[in-house]
């Protein structure tokens, strides 16, 4: 079985000034061709880390992917840091520099004599053209590695996985499988309890189960490799139908569904209108919602709630309404709401990070709605 490693150059990435997204967008690539991804990680710009970094990765893994430090500069060092972990030295490549020239040329400039950094590359690896940008890209090969130099600006790195390096990939390691995922989502049963229902699915082998918890959400991750997309969803297939069984309700939704998307779907399968409420939230709820009868109020209490929710939905004319106060000082929070069948009050307490005390107190919120609105028919 393939397997792969990826290696995210730059300083910048671990001083928290840009956000890496380069690495997600490669393992969902690499999934789709049926690659174990067995680890990735972020090294700043440092030829000597890099270097050991990429050598370890050559012993575990039969791909390793690098994306960034292929600029001209001096604080560009991927070059020369897999040259030494292949053990080799660096080579000028007219052909690549041909291609830099090219590339600079389509915006009516010369090259500068730093540019010519990017021609060089580790002695014999493959040339790899770079159509919308000017560092080249290359590859080192051994007889079990490949060893994949990308560039670390988004658009170029995808562009060349695309064009190149993914034909070359299944080429080279006769990649004919595809890994598929599922993922369901669920709220109103905590990890733990998720887990004792379906701890059995989670020692399979293919397909694969895990979780993992988020603020007020569980999302449980099905993964199939198979010979084809049709047999790797049919054997996920069976899998969530055990899991919905096993959790009923507690499902929501799967892949990119969001909580406050099938809430508000719901609601307006029913015909129903909503007024919704908040205080303590910084405007979260008004946020996530985006509905025209959502209003902020501040300190509203235990008491106060309920009342100004009334007033609220009697304002709005709605059918149905839902309020949340959170008290960071209790770890506590207020749900109210009112419905065809009646007016409902419930106090969570919550042992988790302050900060996201709001978003966990909207998800509960949020979900008790969901719950109500399908009991009513």
């Amino acid at each position: 079985m393939t397997s792969a490693e990826i290696i995210t150059i730059g300083t910048e990435i671990l001083l928290g000034e840009i956000v890496d997204t380069n690495t997600r967008y490669l393992a969902r690539n690499l999934r789709g061709l049926g690659v174990d991804l067995y680890r990735t990680i972020t090294i700043g710009d440092n030829e000597e880390r890099i270097a050991s970094a990429i050598r370890e990765s050559m012993e575990r893994a039969d791909i390793v992917i690098t994306t960034g430090g292929l600029g001209p500069t001096i604080d560009a060092p991927t070059r020369e840091a897999v040259a030494k972990a292949a053990g080799v030295e660096t080579e000028f490549r007219e052909d690549l520099w041909e291609q830099v020239v090219e590339t600079i040329a389509r915006y009516g400039r010369k090259p500068s004599e730093n540019q010519k950094r990017q021609a060089y590359v580790p002695k014999s690896a493959l040339g790899i053209r770079n159509p919308v940008g000017t560092a080249p890209c290359f590859i080192v090969e051994t007889e079990r590695n490949a060893v994949v130099s990308l560039p670390g600006v988004p658009n170029e790195m995808e562009h060349v996985l695309h064009e190149s390096i993914i034909p070359y990939l299944q080429k080279r390691f006769n990649l004919n499988e595809v890994i598929k995922v599922r993922v369901l989502h669920c709220a109103g049963l905590g990890e733990g309890m998720i887990d004792e229902k379906i701890a059995d699915l989670e020692m399979l082998s293919n397909p694969t189960v895990g979780l993992a918890a988020h603020t007020g959400v569980v999302d449980v991750r099905i993964a199939a490799k198979a010979k084809s997309e049709s047999e790797a969803n049919a054997m996920i297939a069976e899998i969530e139908s055990q899991v919905r069984e096993r959790l009923g309700a507690v499902v929501f939704g799967a892949d990119e569904d969001k909580l406050e998307e099938v809430v508000l779907d719901l609601i307006a399968r029913r015909g129903w209108t909503l007024t919704a409420i908040e205080s303590g939230l910084d405007g979260l709820l008004a946020r996530t919602l985006r509905n025209p009868h959502t209003a902020s109020f501040p300190n509203l209490t235990s008491d106060t709630l309920m009342q100004a929710l009334r007033a609220a939905q009697a304002d709005s004319q709605t059918d149905i309404a839902l309020g949340i106060s959170v008290y960071p000082d209790e770890r506590a929070a207020e749900m109210a709401m009112i419905s065809p069948r009646g007016e409902k009050t419930h106090r969570i307490t919550y042992g988790g990070p302050p900060r996201s005390l709001p978003r966990w107190a909207m998800n509960l919120a949020l979900n008790w709605l969901r719950m109500t609105a399908e009991e009513i028919n």
